[in-house]
């Protein structure tokens, strides 16, 4: 015979597996009137606690032979959190090669100059030899 905690862990992981699937971190596809893609990117945290424990009635001390016969009874219960924080978008265009990240962070500008800095310098070139 299982014990009720078991009932009680399966339950609360069902619960989560319906909470968090790859949808929630990378979410569906929304296409522009231009045709460019834009994909959602999260960064998922979750957590769970369960517990419970086997109790007997207490009664008075004159009910000692009544306590006895008595069945322990179980308590229990669950509790989970989750955390959905966007980080990034993918934008792919409709030509080729017109993939970019586009962070959701504080250093976003500083991350954008880096992935421009190949761009920047080609022009730069180009220009040079001009």
């Amino acid at each position: 015979m299982s014990h009720p905690l078991d009932k009680l862990m399966e339950t609360t992981m069902e619960s989560l597996k319906g909470m968090v699937d790859v949808n929630t971190i990378i979410a569906d596809p929304v296409e522009t009137p231009n045709g460019t893609v834009i994909i959602p990117i999260s960064r998922v945290s979750f957590g769970f606690a369960a517990g419970g424990g086997n109790y007997t009635n207490g009664g008075s001390s004159d009910n000692k032979n009544e306590n006895k016969n008595s069945s322990p009874s179980f308590a229990g219960g669950s509790g989970a959190g989750i955390t959905i924080k966007p980080v990034a978008f993918l934008v792919v265009g409709q030509g080729q090669g017109e993939v970019r990240l586009l962070p959701v962070s504080k250093n976003a500008m500083f991350d954008r100059v880096l992935d421009l800095a190949p761009e920047v310098i080609d022009e730069l070139k180009t220009l040079i030899n001009r």
